[in-house]
């Protein structure tokens, strides 16, 4: 149980030269997780592009492309652990025409690291990021104020930035948000609390990332359990073995508690809960596991599991924020998608765009008549089969879907759900 607790994701965002790749490259230098031929590829290759100094970017800017150009373009996923925790890395790209890459990256993330560069300040970029992270309900944000060492670590350009950050948070709603002046570059307050910054009396980044409390944000209270697979054995000795198997999505569910299973509305009980390693007496969110249920139903994929009186809304007309993510089509009323939600799939028709998103100003552009790749609007939503959803807010598993373009197998939208009837 340990180990899916002790897991912290995180993705870092920022404009372009914010000093992602560096700080990601510093946080693997620092804390031993890189080897040493790669350490010594990235060497050479500084010294072959003239750099005075060991360019920590290189280790995460992996695509070719990436390099030459100087810039992130896909998400980069990068491991690495300390004794107190493990981390999975999205290195999410800065750009605005990859914005779909920056909502896939941190969609699954238990925190966000915004970088600014203390120099330029907030840009349009940052307000947008922050923006998705709490479109996206992220539960943390860091907002990390970088290159202090080219302000000459100025306490006071260091307040002013995290003045006019907390101004626009107070319209988004950021649960938790922490400022961390760092230098990625030179190492300042990434593992350990900078010399060059005595004013500054707060953790250093990794320290923070290895307490943030993250357990809690999980919805440990209302019980889903999406039916990706049925478990029938075909030995001998577990002849009449069934299970159900499926990664819990909200709530603890324990043997003896009594379920309800959807569509078809029968209750019964959980007779076991199993895993790869044995049976457990309770399993919670993100546990792979297999429910037993003490009576012979009828349940398949895409089935529900969830407690009598706490169901999900069974809808069929879903109000949802997307982000358009295909470069050939628009998204316009009329059109018809395959809808993936849990292990459930089932097709939709767009009813309605509502209005249009400007992710820079907050501004509604009401009645847009269509999306374009990586803009982000309210769409009403009519499916040919119930969905067993929550509102994304209150889960994200089960509030959260894709749109497929059938004709070409291409994912083509992200969605959100804010609304089910």
């Amino acid at each position: 149980m340990g180990h899916d607790m002790d897991m912290l994701r995180f993705a870092t965002a920022g404009s372009v030269d914010d000093g992602k790749s560096t700080l990601i490259g510093r946080l693997l230098y620092d804390s031993k997780a890189i080897f040493t031929d790669q350490l010594d590829a990235v060497e050479k290759t500084s010294r072959d592009r003239g750099d005075e100094y060991t360019n920590l970017a290189l280790l995460t800017d992996g695509l070719r492309a990436e390099r030459e150009q100087g810039i992130t373009i896909d998400v980069a996923y990068r491991y690495f652990a300390t004794p107190k925790r493990k981390f999975i890395i999205a290195d999410t790209p800065g750009h605005i025409q990859y914005t779909r890459n920056m909502v896939t990256g941190a969609s699954t993330a238990d925190l966000a690291i915004v970088l600014v560069d203390a120099r330029k300040g907030l840009v349009e970029q940052s307000r947008r990021h922050a923006f998705l992270v709490t479109l996206l309900r992220v539960p943390h944000l860091v907002l990390a104020v970088n290159k202090m060492d080219l302000v000459n670590h100025s306490q006071e350009r260091f307040e002013e930035i995290k003045d006019e950050f907390t101004a626009f948070a107070a319209k988004l709603d950021i649960p938790d948000l922490t400022v961390i002046p760092i230098s990625a570059l030179h190492g300042d307050n990434i593992v350990t609390r900078s010399e060059n910054m005595p004013w500054y009396d707060g953790q250093s980044l990794l320290h923070h990332l290895e307490n943030v409390h993250v357990a809690s944000d999980r919805n440990l209270v209302d019980v889903r359990f999406p039916v990706q697979y049925v478990v029938r054995p075909q030995s001998a000795t577990h002849h009449d073995y069934r299970g159900y198997a499926g990664t819990v999505a909200g709530g603890v569910m324990k043997p003896g508690d009594e379920v309800m299973i959807l569509p078809s509305g029968f209750t019964t009980r959980i007779e076991a809960i199993d895993t790869a390693d044995g049976p457990v007496d309770e399993a919670f969110p993100p546990m792979s596991v297999v429910v037993r249920l003490a009576d012979e139903l009828d349940v398949s994929r895409g089935d529900m599991i969830c407690r009598p009186h706490n169901a999900p809304h069974a809808a069929q007309d879903v109000e949802a924020m997307i982000c358009w993510m295909d470069e050939q089509a628009r998204i316009e009323p009329g059109r018809k998608y395959a809808l993936k939600h849990t292990t459930r799939n089932v097709r939709a028709v767009v009813r309605d765009i509502q209005y249009r998103l400007d992710v820079n100003t907050l501004h509604r552009d009401e009645a847009p008549g269509h999306l374009a790749l990586n803009e982000i609007g309210r769409i009403t939503l009519r499916t040919t089969q119930p969905l067993f959803v929550d509102e994304y807010r209150r889960n994200r598993s089960t509030g959260g879907f894709i749109l497929v373009d059938e004709g070409t197998n291409r994912t083509v939208a992200a969605g959100i759900v804010v609304q089910a009837a």
